[in-house]
């Protein structure tokens, strides 16, 4: 008897733990579909980025820069590109329902300008000028003086088009987000410059007395002036990889959490590098006198003139290259049901992109880091 009954035990034991094995089963099924169910299949993401740019080309510096006088400030620095400058960008991700695949496009565009100007000279006294004639005083006719203008514009542009998988396992957590993609990335980079310069780095008085009061005058001077203008791009397409992770922080299990977000990318970008570049000098040598009858003998004559369509002066370059192009994020984002906020510090760099040399190839980095804050929408659930 007391073996029939610990059989019975036995079995009911066993069919309790049956049923409640199935019914725990189905209550995670129900979870994850009614989760699946309520995840958005569309993310639409617009943001913007204030972007420390690496942007730099040759400068124009033309031969009479070392004559300028020592007393005056260097305009090099006033013909250099901004180093800022703002990004917008704006992209759509898809996810199927009962599928771990992502489907994405993005793009980020962004532009800088700056346009300065420099000028310094000195202010020289009034000249005693020839007694026999009346006049006691002669005005300066020039003086020491350089200037420069310079306007810079730089635009870039980067699309991408990738599909992922999330791979989300555990690696950072059980309710961890991984996605590796894979795609193809376009990158375009454009750049103008112009500069003016000019220079009179020698002006002076010539004061030679035969007898008193007579006194011959010659303001002899130097007259320098150089323009620059230039061209630049680059366009290429090729292959891209990224890896980007989301880690929760912290949640109330209502929808709302806060993660850390991170991701790295890279690419090989093959395409055509270009640059035009056109430059001219003249130099004038002036030396109005006064003779001594007191007939001005006014003299301009020309030093040089290399003009900007002479072919030492003028320069086009095309040449097909590849680019490589790494980069990464970091931050913060807090989701609320279908909505993201994002905000964190990202970094792009693409290695010798640019042709920005003068009358030779000489290659420059293109490079954009800085803060940036996204808003993002889902849609679909």
């Amino acid at each position: 008897m007391s073996e029939l009954i610990a059989n019975q035990t036995s079995n009911r034991l066993q069919l309790l733990s049956t049923v409640s094995a199935l019914s725990l089963l189905l209550a995670v099924s129900t979870n994850a579909k009614a989760e699946d169910a309520n995840r958005p299949t569309v993310w639409i993401d617009l943001g913007g980025q204030l972007s420390r740019l690496e942007n730099k080309h040759e400068l124009y510096l033309p031969p009479f820069l070392a004559m300028e006088p020592a007393q005056f400030d260097s305009p090099i620095p006033s013909m250099r590109p901004t180093g800022y400058g703002m990004e917008a960008n704006g992209a759509i991700s898809i996810q199927p329902e009962a599928t771990d695949w992502i489907f994405s496009a993005s793009v980020r565009y962004g532009r800088s300008n700056n346009a300065n100007r420099f000028h310094q000279q000195s202010y020289p006294a009034t000249i005693k000028a020839h007694a026999f004639t009346g006049y006691k005083y002669q005005a300066p006719l020039a003086a020491q003086a350089i200037s420069a203008t310079s306007t810079n514009s730089e635009s870039h542009a980067v699309i991408d088009f990738q599909v992922g998988k999330d791979i989300g396992i555990g690696l950072f957590g059980r309710s961890a987000a991984s996605s590796l993609n894979v795609g193809i990335r376009f990158a375009q980079f454009q750049s103008r410059s112009r500069a003016i310069l000019n220079e009179d780095p020698d002006w002076h008085a010539i004061v030679r007395t035969l007898f008193n009061p007579l006194q011959v005058i010659n303001q002899a001077y130097h007259t320098y002036e150089g323009e620059f203008e230039a061209e630049r791009s680059f366009r290429g397409v090729g292959p891209s990889l990224s890896w980007r992770n989301a880690v929760p922080i912290l949640g109330n299990g209502q929808g709302s959490d806060l993660s850390f977000d991170w991701g790295v990318n890279a690419a090989i970008l093959f395409g055509r590098q270009k640059a035009r570049t056109q430059h001219s000098t003249a130099a004038q040598y002036h030396s109005p006198g006064v003779g001594l009858l007191g007939n001005r003998n006014p003299g301009r004559v020309p030093v040089y003139h290399h003009p900007t369509d002479a072919p030492a002066y003028y320069s086009t370059r095309d040449r097909n290259v590849t680019v490589p192009n790494v980069g990464g994020f970091a931050g913060m984002s807090f989701r609320y049901d279908n909505a993201k906020v994002s905000f964190g510090y990202r970094a792009d760099f693409f290695f010798g992109a640019i042709d920005g040399g003068i009358d030779a190839r000489r290659t420059y980095d293109r490079n954009f880091y800085g803060p940036f804050a996204n808003i993002s929408i889902g849609l679909g659930d």
